[in-house]
């Protein structure tokens, strides 16, 4: 990871940059949607996550269109339903009309095909990223052992696999053997997943001067875990992004853990 004026980045497999702190964008769609992701845009989140499943994949392209963010300066990411496993160039090909962009910058397979690792779709995905339709390529709510056996069949592990993430999900060990296999963690629902009335959260909140979410979110970035809150309120996407200003220290980051 690297860090610029308080905005930390992952180094995804191919050479792509992931900035830590995204926007996720479930349930986010028609003008109020477009709102929010024009609006979380203007705040300065740098990645947009959306997938064929939510169907705004329209809206998050229009909200950046219209945003005036110079699509290159954004990772937008998209992933495949299950139920399209074996229709992945199709798929690609709808997101990527939809979303009126030449290629995403990270396609995940959204769950396992049927509960199973398939590699069959993990080679369509590899193949696409060889032609250019997407930069980096990864899965999402994968096991250790389906990564594996990804990993057996093409001798190429994903880039990333986004599975929930919270303090109260956290898991050194499963960190640990993500990242031993070079595959990047990016975590979701890292506040639905959180208490944030607990007092370890709020009485670290207060003494920083913050919201128990803006402690969950720092605590992520500290750990160097890629995550991508979402909300449909403004005031609160903003609040989400602010993570500039305070800290958590050692003591603090291990009580977190702790949760």
């Amino acid at each position: 990871m690297e860090q610029t004026n308080d905005s930390m980045t992952a180094s995804l497999a191919g050479g792509v940059t992931m900035p830590l702190l995204g926007f996720g964008t479930w349930q986010l769609q028609g003008r109020a949607g477009q709102e929010a992701i024009r609006h979380a845009l203007q705040v300065g989140y740098r990645h947009l996550d959306t997938a064929t499943m939510y169907g705004n994949e329209a809206d998050v392209g229009r909200a950046l269109r219209d945003s005036g963010v110079d699509r290159r300066s954004v990772l937008v990411t998209t992933k495949l339903p299950p139920a399209n496993a074996g229709r992945e160039r199709s798929t690609l090909t709808a997101s990527l009309r939809a979303l009126g962009t030449d290629h995403v910058d990270l396609w995940l397979v959204h769950w396992p095909p049927r509960g199973r690792a398939h590699p069959r779709t993990w080679q369509a995905f590899l193949a696409a990223r060889e032609e250019g339709l997407a930069r980096s390529v990864g899965v999402s709510n994968y096991s250790i052992e389906q990564i594996d056996e990804l990993i057996a069949a093409t001798g190429q592990a994903p880039a990333v696999n986004q599975i929930p993430w919270s303090p109260f999900r956290h898991d050194s060990k499963l960190l640990a053997e993500h990242r031993d296999r070079g595959v990047v963690v990016m975590g979701y629902s890292p506040l639905k997943g959180t208490d944030l009335r607990d007092e370890t959260l709020t009485g670290i909140a207060a003494r920083h001067g913050v919201t128990p979410a803006q402690v969950v979110l720092r605590w992520h970035l500290q750990r160097g875990i890629p995550v991508i809150p979402r909300s449909g309120n403004l005031d609160r996407i903003a609040s989400n992004f602010n993570m500039s200003g305070f800290m958590l220290d050692a003591d603090e980051m291990t009580r977190v853990d702790g949760l």
